[in-house]
């Protein structure tokens, strides 16, 4: 089979036992069969398929092409590094100069004064990681019954076994022979302080050892906090002894107008998960941003001193982190976060007179380069997107019946107004309004 076989086909009724040997990810099979669309090339925020499409990116792939694709620099750093050194692993004494160098970087750009930053291969990762040390920190103080983990309606954590358990998406969750992986979790209503307030007192502070939350849910339906709903959240996890673990796979490195979200709401986290936008994915890399409360009992000189078993293979990859450093320089240089910061009021201001255009619309919501447009229970999210991409535009279906918009940051006025406009299109030869 070539890869032009794989491409969209006319015939949505082929066999799925003639579908190709590569698993499509988060896929109901049957209906992407003969369906797919091959992706061949990239350039700036256009993609080129193997039928001979181009498409614009409005979802930047999975949130993470930020400085969109086919960057020249970031492909040279990579290369340098692999005719020097592809990787070594940073177990016990050993380490290697790129993971070392990233650290240091990172830990400077951090919302969190004086941070460790443990390196791995993406937000899932992080997440397992994140939840582990939190649970890792309570029995290290002798505070055994700090197991739960707290999570919120609608919230995406990845698909790692902690994130399919701590996942407010209950689609995300079912399937695995209980409730969930992880069996010490609880959910909390969503944008309501009170909620997770009654949660505690329900559970008992005693028992629980971290609260995680996105910043702006993202697969969740772009979900921005409501006012002072994290302000709120902090305070409450201060006040009974809770870590907190921000999640910014999505909105870090500048999704926000901003480094992090942390700084765009005020926040200082016990830990930032962080990924995507750390290489634009380049390279799969993520981590987690760690306090000095968490690190310090694990730097302490003496022989009782705990080990953290945490760690992998890939944790700390030298050519990963060669392209994290190069990303994080184009970031600094081409001055891409205030760019973001410029486009946020222009991507509000585009989705409120999409908005004012049509009854098809319940609701529109945006925060930094993110936004979402809730259509009509008559209308399908997914069939408006597949109809998008027909005008030559990507979109995402999410969580209630929303379409998901995302783009590199650096997609011009005149892109993202044309995008807007076509989703309105789109939504329009749909809806007959």
């Amino acid at each position: 089979m070539t890869v032009n076989d794989l491409a969209l086909s006319d015939s949505p009724t082929s066999s799925i036992l003639d579908a190709p040997s590569l698993w499509p990810a988060q896929a109901h099979t049957p209906t992407v069969a003969g369906r797919q669309l091959v992706v061949e090339r990239g350039e700036g925020s256009w993609l080129y398929t193997a039928d001979g499409r181009k498409l614009f990116d409005g979802t930047a792939g999975l949130w993470h092409a930020n400085v969109g694709h086919g960057n020249a620099e970031l492909a040279q750093a990579a290369y340098e590094q692999m005719l020097q050194l592809e990787t070594y692993h940073i177990f016990a004494r050993y380490s290697n100069d790129k993971a070392l160098e990233l650290g240091e970087k990172l830990a400077a750009l951090s919302p969190i004064p004086r941070a460790k930053i443990i390196l791995n291969s993406g937000g899932s990762d992080a997440i397992d990681v994140a939840c582990k040390l939190a649970r890792r920190h309570w029995q290290r103080e002798g505070r055994h019954d700090k197991k739960i983990i707290l999570s919120r309606e609608f919230a995406y954590h990845g698909l790692h076994a902690y994130g399919t358990s701590i996942a407010g998406l209950e689609f995300n969750r079912e399937g695995y022979g209980s409730d969930s992986l992880v069996p010490e979790t609880a959910r909390v209503s969503f944008n309501d302080p009170a909620a997770v307030e009654a949660a505690i007192e329900r559970i008992g502070a005693q028992n629980i050892a971290a609260f995680v939350t996105e910043a702006v849910q993202g697969t969740g339906g772009v979900n921005p906090p409501a006012p002072g709903y994290l302000e709120a959240i902090t305070r409450i996890c201060r006040e009974n002894d809770i870590l907190l673990i921000l999640d910014e796979v999505i909105t870090g490195f500048g999704r926000m107008g901003t480094m992090f979200a942390a700084e765009y709401y005020g926040l200082e986290p016990d830990m930032i998960t962080f990924a995507k936008g750390v290489t634009s994915g380049y390279a799969p890399l993520g981590g987690v941003m760690v306090a000095p409360r968490l690190w310090e009992p694990f730097y302490v000189d003496s022989p009782d001193t705990p080990i953290f078993r945490h760690g992998a293979t890939y944790a700390g990859h030298a050519t990963a982190s060669a392209v994290a450093l190069k990303h994080l320089e184009i970031l600094e240089r081409e001055q891409l976060v205030p760019r973001v910061a410029q486009l946020e009021p222009v991507l509000r201001a585009e989705l409120d007179a999409l908005a004012a255009r049509t009854e098809a619309i319940i609701q529109v919501r945006s925060a930094g380069l993110l936004g979402g447009v809730t259509l009509h229970e008559s209308l399908s999210a997914e069939q408006v997107c597949d109809d998008l991409v027909e005008l030559g535009f990507i979109g995402r279906p999410l969580r209630g019946n929303t379409i998901q918009i995302s783009p590199p940051f650096i997609v011009t006025e005149q892109e993202l107004s044309t995008f807007i406009n076509a989703i309105g299109e789109a939504i329009s030869n749909r809806s007959g309004k």
